[in-house]
């Protein structure tokens, strides 16, 4: 990237005027910037977090890009309200947000999906059709591409032959990336800048168009006008220890909040945007993911090869889906049951370790509340027909592996024991609480819903606000559902919508 300009570098408050205000430099923000920069409108983007150029952050251990680059150094959480268990979510805090710190995975939003929006949020322009052009503008700027096989992980591999034993289709990932070498570390930075994360592509582009780049802002307000959006307000991190510093004021004749699903309704709700439907901070989703670790007696070194490969959507329509992975050594051992002498021996056999994941298209809700700090509350009831498809999730990942020769599974279930034969998954019923699942989200959707009726929406069709114009919101928190893929794509797509109409209306 050209040159970002660091907040905290700055001696005290920060003034700045633009055309158009975005809140946020990831998925969302960096296209809108884009397109709206070169549209020829002038254009000032606001991070929160810092900036690590590529070629820093792809030689740090993954410990270190999770404290300088994850919000909460990736120790979020969403609460579980009853039988439900704490979700721990990865989201990006830094130039670039969360592109850079995801697998890469493409998907595009199910048709069912969108159908659904129209038929229940009147959302008739966002079809698979209507989509088409903004999928293919998204896909092209970040090369998705899909993953060749001699690129698995043998871990994959191994999981691929034992879901062909079962009857179990698997089909090769698609992800925004050129030239990878299968570091398999993709989401704490790529070593080589073959992941195409935003901070490389769209970022750069809006930059050359004029756009300007500020990292260390934190945005706290949307301010208003004779009845209109007008710039923000809030602080650059350029205190002790980036803490709260001076003030931060931007004027600008349009904002766009792009801070999230988690943040975006706390910049709304202290800017009183969003009251009149009461569906702010509403309605989150989360894609509660899971992860099933087998043993194999020959050595799998799992690490080798792309982080995500491959993946199985044959039971999508029950709301399931597998998709590859592999987890930090480390991280790896901090999740296997045992103490002591146990303990060990079961991590000096992580290099025969095979891992696959898979997640919900969940229906249970989560809630955001503003409370004090920079943080939100969330809160997340696990609908029971969740519960279930993490637990048949579970199962069907283990006779996968048990078809491919493993010795044994580990499950994520909280104290629970390997399982060293496909009967022993047969104990894996409904009487097991959710409140004992190890559950990790990256997908955070919701919480500022898109609709046609300003009673049941926070935000119309177009990205605009209904409670003040010239306000938008184009990232994950429009989506009236949870989708039941990786959201990145998807996220991109609609934001590239959004900003191509916002062309038209602004050009």
């Amino acid at each position: 990237m050209t040159s970002v300009v660091q907040g905290r570098d700055a001696g005290g408050d920060l003034e700045l005027s633009a055309e158009v205000a975005v809140v946020g430099s990831g998925a969302s923000g960096a296209v809108i910037a884009k397109e709206l920069a070169e549209a020829g409108l002038d254009v000032v983007i606001l991070e929160e977090g810092g900036y690590v150029p590529p070629e820093v952050y792809g030689n740090w251990r993954p410990t270190q890009t999770l404290r300088h680059m994850a919000r909460l150094a990736g120790a979020q959480v969403a609460l579980g309200i009853g039988d439900s268990p704490v979700i721990n979510i990865l989201t990006g805090r830094t130039v670039g947000g969360s592109s850079t710190m995801t697998g890469g995975v493409c998907f595009r939003i199910p048709e069912g999906v969108l159908e659904r929006w129209q038929r229940e949020q009147g959302l008739t322009g966002y079809l698979a059709r209507d989509l088409e052009y903004a999928y293919q503008s998204v896909e092209r700027e970040i090369h998705v591409e899909e993953v060749p096989v001699q690129m698995r992980s043998r871990g994959s591999a191994l999981f691929a032959e034992g879901a062909a034993r079962r009857g179990l289709a698997i089909k090769p990932v698609r992800r925004n990336t050129q030239g990878c070498r299968g570091s398999g570390r993709c989401t704490f930075g790529c070593p080589v800048k073959a992941k195409l994360s935003v901070d490389l592509t769209y970022l750069r582009k809006a930059q050359a168009r004029g756009a300007r780049v500020y990292s260390d802002c934190l945005v706290e307000r949307v301010v208003e006008k004779d009845g209109r959006a007008a710039g923000l307000s809030g602080r650059v991190l350029n205190g002790p220890h980036g803490g709260r510093g001076g003030k931060l004021r931007v004027s600008a004749r349009t904002v766009v909040v792009c801070a999230g699903a988690l943040h975006t309704p706390k910049i709304l709700a202290r800017s009183k945007v969003g009251r009149r439907s009461r569906q702010l901070g509403r309605h989150v989703t989360l894609h509660p993911g899971f992860r099933v670790a087998a043993e194999f007696e020959e050595r799998v070194e799992g690490w080798k090869g792309a982080l995500q490969s491959i993946y199985s959507d044959a039971l999508a329509e029950r709301g399931i889906t597998f998709v590859g992975i592999w987890v930090p050594t480390n991280v790896t051992a901090s999740a296997l049951p045992g103490i002591g002498r146990e303990l060990d021996a079961r991590v000096r056999r992580i290099p025969h370790l095979a891992l696959f994941g898979g997640m919900v298209h969940d229906e249970g809700g989560g809630r955001i509340f503003s409370v004090p700090g920079r943080e939100p509350l969330l809160v997340y009831k696990m609908h029971p027909r969740d519960k279930a498809r993490m637990l048949e999730g579970m199962r069907v990942l283990g006779e996968c592996f048990f078809e491919a020769g493993a010795h044994s599974v580990i499950l994520p279930i909280l104290g629970s024991q390997p399982i060293t034969s496909p009967d022993g998954l047969k104990a894996i019923d409904e009487r097991i609480p959710a409140r004992r699942f190890e559950c990790a989200a990256f997908h955070p959707l919701g919480s500022a819903r898109m609709g046609c009726d300003p009673r049941t929406a926070v935000v119309a069709p177009n990205g605009e606000t209904y409670d003040l114009p010239g306000l938008y919101v184009a990232d994950g928190s429009l989506f009236p559902t949870s989708i039941g893929v990786n959201s990145q794509l998807p996220i991109m797509a609609v934001a590239t919508k959004i900003a191509w109409g916002m062309r038209e209306r602004l050009g």
